[in-house]
């Protein structure tokens, strides 16, 4: 239970909103109980008084028949506005946990998430989030407004007969205590796997929706279509027992308020207060009794929902409870883009190691080559110094102060990191190119139109201006046009191209090559490289490579090796003097 109690402090956020579904379902309830006594007093009395002339003509009509037709629309009304009240209040509620949980996530680096995948993590923030709503919907309000209708349903009864009164508000109140136990183990274990069955289904169903070209090219979507219908009937087969349990408690309330009518038919025949025989009061408790049905029938269904959420509570709690592995300083002020790493030592396993006291110094201004086999660390030094990782040993400064010392704004607007993997966004061209410049509130959204047009222009890509899609909006022209999922409408080159005008968007001191040109033709790779160099004027640079193109451009290259630098100078040196750089030139040949 204390898994819960972070989510249920978020919630006093919205206690207005709340507190009004709670006095709305309470006004409900007892609308309910009191259309149902008055009722069932009105007829009796009604039944009594027709015996005689005299009786007919002495009783009131008008009175308890506008009690009833008010209790009714009194009743229509709040079961309304308790709906509005109650579904706003849990919008809100579900968009404040998230807003919270994404506040809890943002901060986390790539060694805080690595154990999680893709489809987890998206189960997590949405599916498990939705099923918290039940904390409110389904457990808070029907429980405190059962309890507080108990204690007004006393109030109204004791007026008559404090005796019966206590009577049946003793067996309600054992019964509100008790039973919820008794449903919450019912309930425990068809909850948790109702909540598990979910996470697996969708998260198999996002496997094969993302590996849907791979499936098909090996003939793989028989199996895994059959993978997705064994998770589905794993979720039915959860659901199903969970509807058994709900069948099974909705039953043993009706029992109880079944007991409690005969109960109160007996204690009631023998009189309500000083009237013996009753008459229409024995009516009227009678049918107060049968009516609370309705104020105990939602806790059948609150505590079976409570397991689910403690699970999904144990799930968000497991991403949101965590301390950020990296963590950011103040320093807002960069003095200059020299990057300096000592003695660095780091793995993604204890057990293992990518590098291994690696040193490595980038002046002011200097174009760095990193040559070296797949796995030797060559992206993973490029994540440490954009603190994706944190080094187990070692430092890493930039314009002579440590890089933990900088806040986080600053460290991401000194680097512009180009990939050899480009992702872009389901969007337009306009969209994908905008991330890239920094964001002003309130700033139109084609103010930065020209700089975008003479950006595509400047990297080649003059053909997404005059390009057309239709979408559900219309035909779309030029910035405004659609990309498709990940680019799909785009060819390789030019979604690296779309990289590179991010870059030159960005403008920033440091400029990070990941492998930008990997697996593009020698003509198109020559023209990226030649606007990256152009951009890389008066910046440091760091490039990542397994070919030689533009070496001899470099002032320094590195050759890395189990996670150390073997050779380091520039290409004509390496000639020279390095053995490993010498086979690598005569293997992909004279590209330099």
């Amino acid at each position: 239970m204390k898994l819960l109690l972070p989510f249920i402090k978020l919630f006093k956020r919205q206690w207005l909103m709340m507190s009004v579904g709670l006095l709305l379902t309470c006004t409900t309830i007892i609308a309910g109980i009191g259309l149902l006594s008055l009722s069932g007093w009105f007829l009796s009395a009604t039944a009594i008084a027709g015996l005689t002339a005299a009786t007919a003509l002495a009783f009131n009509f008008f009175t308890p028949a506008g009690g009833v037709r008010f209790l009714s629309i009194a009743r229509t009304a709040s079961r309304y506005g308790e709906r509005l009240a109650t579904h706003e209040a849990t919008f809100k509620l579900l968009t404040e946990l998230r807003v919270w949980s994404w506040k809890k996530l943002l901060p986390l680096s790539a060694s805080n998430l690595q154990g999680l995948r893709q489809g987890d993590m998206l189960n997590r923030l949405v599916a498990d989030i939705d099923t918290l709503d039940h904390l409110y919907l389904r457990l808070l309000v029907p429980m405190t407004a059962s309890l507080l209708t108990v204690v007004a349903l006393y109030a109204f009864l004791s007026w008559f007969d404090a005796y019966l009164a206590l009577s049946l508000c003793a067996l309600l109140i054992t019964a509100w205590a008790v039973l919820p136990l008794v449903f919450y183990r019912l309930g425990r274990e068809p909850g948790e796997a109702v909540v598990d069955s979910k996470r697996s289904f969708r998260v198999l169903i996002l496997d094969v929706i993302q590996g849907q070209a791979e499936l098909t090219l090996f003939s793989a979507n028989d199996r895994y279509r059959q993978k997705l219908r064994d998770a589905e009937l794993s979720l039915f087969t959860s659901q199903t027992a969970m509807a058994h349990i709900t069948g099974l408690s909705q039953a043993l309330l009706i029992m109880v308020n079944g007991a409690a009518v005969v109960m109160m038919m007996y204690l009631a025949g023998q009189g309500v207060g000083d009237s013996v025989p009753p008459g229409p009061l024995m009516a009227m408790m009678v049918f107060a009794t049968m009516a609370t049905i309705e104020m105990m029938m939602p806790i059948s269904g609150a505590f079976q929902h409570l397991s689910g959420c403690v699970l999904a509570a144990k799930r968000i709690s497991e991403v949101t409870e965590q301390t950020p592995d990296v963590a950011f300083g103040t320093e807002t002020h960069l003095a200059n883009a020299d990057i300096n790493l000592s003695n660095i030592h780091f793995g993604y396993q204890a057990d293992t190691k990518v590098l291994s006291g690696l040193n490595l110094h980038l002046p002011q201004g200097s174009k760095v080559a990193l040559l070296g086999a797949t796995g030797c660390g060559k992206s993973s030094l490029l994540s440490l110094i954009t603190r994706e990782w944190q080094p187990q040993q070692g430092q890493i400064s930039i314009g002579g102060r440590d890089i933990s010392e900088f806040d986080e704004a600053t460290l991401r607007s000194s680097m512009t990191v180009v990939s050899q993997r480009i992702h872009l966004f389901a969007g337009t061209v306009r969209d994908n190119l905008a991330i890239a410049l920094p964001y002003v509130e309130g700033q139109k959204r084609r103010a930065n139109d020209e700089r975008l047009t003479a950006v595509l222009k400047q990297v080649g890509l003059e053909a997404l201006l005059s390009s057309k899609t239709t979408t559900d909006r219309g035909e779309e022209v030029g910035l405004d046009s659609w990309i498709g999922e990940g680019g799909r409408q785009l060819s390789g080159g030019e979604q690296r191209r779309i990289g590179v005008a991010r870059a030159l968007l960005r403008d920033a001191p440091i400029l990070l090559l990941d492998e930008p040109t990997e697996g593009l033709d020698k003509r198109t790779e020559r023209e990226i490289l030649r606007l990256l160099f152009s951009l890389a004027k008066g910046k440091t640079m760091l490039m990542i490579s397994h070919r030689l193109t533009a070496m001899a451009e470099m002032d320094c290259i590195h050759m890395i090796q189990n996670g150390q630098i073997t050779d380091s100078g520039n290409h004509q040196q390496l000639i020279a003097t390095s053995a490993d750089y010498q086979s690598l030139y005569k293997h992909l040949g004279k590209e330099a």
